[in-house]
């Protein structure tokens, strides 16, 4: 048996002024062939599952083209057909392959085409036909379309947020896909969407943890293969935005619909419970100043790269150095220019920068300041946490610096804080600091969660806002919960 693998991977925050070029997903990812088994071999993401679970099963990788950046504004028109000219090309030189397995995200959005998943397995299924099955996993995040219900075999979401089953899901796509071939499995898929946006939800915690396990125990029926739980990304302003569900039943339709119907009536009846009242940066630092015990997490949501923001912005880092509170740091933000600047001055001198502030003016002014040069380095490591470890991360070259109290990590490449690397990077044990803020929404807690004493998460004007209506959405389908008073999720909605 033969199975093409690859992968093309993108959240799109269509609200971000920072475009996505072929330039920033080749700053990240872009392999081909052999090249993608030496990246992604042994590290616990999509497409080292598939690779994992290929080996395992003694059948033949296919590897054809893989490329992956992080999330940020629209994707060019030019880039999305480069895009489907790469997948398309790469798996038709992969030869003769009994399936194919792809990673893509279900967030991707380019110029003129609000659904890059589904065009680029349309694109693909006019280069293939339908014989070759094609079995793809999805982010959570994923706004899951009728198109790639329609032109995927079948569709796997991560169920847990962080991802820390992107891994296990590579591998039970592989698994899945192996079955179909097979003929053993006659995949049948339900989509369920409904009128409804929520905030970043971590599945740690109920009310998104308690609708997981109904979808698990659903899977315990027979013929019940799947039940996934998508949370949606809701900084696009696309029609097909929002909550859905996606089940898939051995050849059973009306079991799919009713899996699904039963899945999403629980959600509708939780849609409250999701809501969030955070507090802002200063609020956040008080709340952490007054605990006895350390460390504080304080995770800035508002402005979390992983959810397409310019990771430059300034609230919270602004509330800290005027709160100046001692053993308190800051890892990280994004700000190249002073980057450059401290490795050019070196350490163990005084600079005055103009830290962070310069995508745009939403996310806060440039932070003047007079810091100290304590250290520098070229922001590589692997990653530790269980999210995607043993990833390569380069977050180019980075510098400690010292404002007061407050150490502040400054670094080259827009990315949110996953785990502690890049504070021991720069000489900070985060178990000996009174507060360690970052910006992540979720992901962070796979590392941090063992790690922090209490995670305190804050709310201000950004890009990734729990705050929907700060939003000018223009093509979503209206009514939708919660900028809308929806009563019953199954009405039929209609395009605002």
């Amino acid at each position: 048996m033969r199975i093409a693998i690859g992968q093309i991977a993108h959240e799109t925050n269509t609200f971000s002024n920072v475009a996505t070029t072929v330039e920033r997903f080749k700053s990240w990812e872009w392999d081909y062939k052999e090249k993608i088994i030496e990246r992604h071999l042994g590290v616990d993401d999509y497409v080292g599952g598939m690779i994992d679970k290929c080996n395992q099963l003694g059948i033949e990788i296919a590897p054809a083209f893989s490329t992956f950046t992080g999330p940020s504004g629209m994707i060019t028109k030019e880039t999305y057909e480069t895009l489907e000219n790469e997948l398309i090309t790469s798996i038709q030189y992969a030869g003769d392959v009994d399936g194919i397995c792809l990673a893509l995200h279900g967030a991707g959005v380019a110029e003129g085409v609000d659904d890059l998943e589904g065009s680029l397995l349309k694109a693909l299924r006019r280069s293939i036909g339908y014989e070759i099955p094609i079995v793809i996993t999805l982010d959570l995040h994923a706004n899951v379309t009728k198109l790639m219900v329609q032109e995927a075999n079948a569709l796997l979401g991560v169920h847990f947020y962080p991802h820390t089953d992107s891994h296990v899901r590579g591998k039970e796509a592989i698994e899945l896909l192996e079955q179909i071939i097979q003929g053993e499995i006659e995949p049948v898929m339900h989509l369920e969407q409904l009128p409804l946006m929520i905030p970043t939800s971590t599945t740690y915690h109920s009310p998104a943890k308690d609708i997981n396990e109904i979808c698990w125990e659903w899977e315990k029926k027979q013929d019940v293969v799947d039940c996934t739980f998508f949370h949606g990304f809701p900084y696009t302003d696309i029609p097909d935005v929002g909550v859905s569900v996606v089940t898939i039943t051995n050849g059973k339709p009306l079991l799919a619909q009713q899996v699904g119907n039963e899945v999403a009536k629980t959600i509708w009846e939780k849609r409250m419970e999701f809501q969030t009242d955070l507090p802002n940066p200063e609020e956040g630092i008080q709340q952490a100043l007054s605990k006895a015990d350390y460390p504080i997490v304080i995770n800035e949501t508002s402005d979390n790269p992983g959810g397409g923001t310019p990771g430059d912005g300034t609230f919270l880092l602004k509330a800290m150095v005027e709160a100046n509170a001692p053993n308190t740091c800051f890892g990280f933000i994004y700000d190249p220019e002073v980057a450059e600047l401290a490795h050019q001055i070196g350490v163990g001198s005084y600079i005055d920068v103009e830290l962070g502030g310069k995508t745009d003016l939403l996310h806060g002014e440039p932070l003047p300041l007079k810091v100290y040069v304590k250290s520098l380095s070229d922001g590589q490591f692997f990653q530790s946490s269980p999210m995607w470890r043993g990833l390569k991360v380069n977050l180019g070259k980075s510098a400690r610096l010292k404002a007061a109290n407050v150490d502040i990590i400054v670094c080259s490449v827009r990315a949110q804080t996953f785990d502690e690397q890049i504070f021991l990077l720069h000489g900070i044990d985060v178990a000996n600091y009174k507060i360690v803020a970052l910006k992540s929404s979720q992901h962070f807690r796979a590392a941090f969660q063992s790690i922090a004493k209490k995670i305190i998460t804050v709310d201000s004007p950004g890009l990734s806002t729990c705050d929907f209506s700060s939003f000018h959405y223009e093509r979503i389908n209206r009514p939708i919960f919660p900028l809308d008073s929806v009563q019953d999720y199954r009405k039929q909605t209609t395009k605002a």
